[in-house]
C-alpha cells in the first residue's frame, strides 16, 4: 500500500501521511466494507483516493487540456521498447515527472485500471486520463534519452 501512495505522490513522507489517512479512513469506515471485492482491492482505493485528493490539495498545475498538447498514439506507441535502460534509471525518470502525469501513468501502467477509471478517480475525462498517459510515455521517453547524454 505505502508504494501504491508512493508512485502517486513521489514523496516518503508525503506517501507515509497518505498511508496513515488511509488506514484511519478504512478503520472508521470498515462498517462500509461490503465484501463485494477484496480487503485488500478496498483498502487500495482508499490508499489512491487519498493520495490522488492529496495532489488535489496541494494545488498541483495541470497542463491545459486542449489539442494543441496532445500527442498522437502512433508516435509513443512503442516508445520505450528497444531502449537500453535500467530499473533504477526508469525509476528516477518516472519521479521527475509532473504530478498529473505521474499519477496517470502509474494507475494505468503499475495498478492495472483503465482510462475510464482512472478518470473517475481523478475527476478528469477518459480522454484526457489518455492524453496526460501519452504526454507521459514521451516526457518519460525524452527523460531517459537527457539522462542517457
Amino acid at each position: 500500500m505505502y508504494n501504491v501512495g508512493f508512485r502517486i505522490v513521489n514523496n516518503t513522507e508525503e506517501a507515509e501521511d497518505v498511508l496513515q489517512e488511509a488506514f484511519i479512513s478504512a478503520f472508521r469506515n470498515l462498517h462500509h466494507y461490503r465484501g463485494d471485492s477484496t480487503f485488500g482491492a478496498w483498502l487500495k482505493r482508499i490508499v489512491i483516493n487519498k493520495a490522488i485528493n492529496y495532489l488535489h490539495k496541494k494545488k498541483t498545475e495541470r497542463m491545459p487540456e486542449d489539442e494543441h498538447w496532445d500527442v498522437g498514439e502512433a508516435e509513443v506507441e512503442n516508445i520505450l521498447e528497444g531502449f537500453p535502460f535500467t530499473v533504477e534509471q526508469v525509476r528516477g525518470a518516472i519521479e521527475r515527472l509532473p504530478d498529473g502525469y505521474r499519477s496517470v501513468l502509474s494507475l494505468y501502467l503499475l495498478e492495472g485500471y483503465d482510462h475510464a477509471e482512472i478518470g473517475e478517480i481523478m475527476g478528469i475525462t477518459e480522454s484526457t486520463s489518455k492524453s496526460q498517459f501519452n504526454r507521459a510515455k514521451k516526457k518519460l521517453k525524452d527523460l531517459l534519452e537527457v539522462g542517457k547524454i
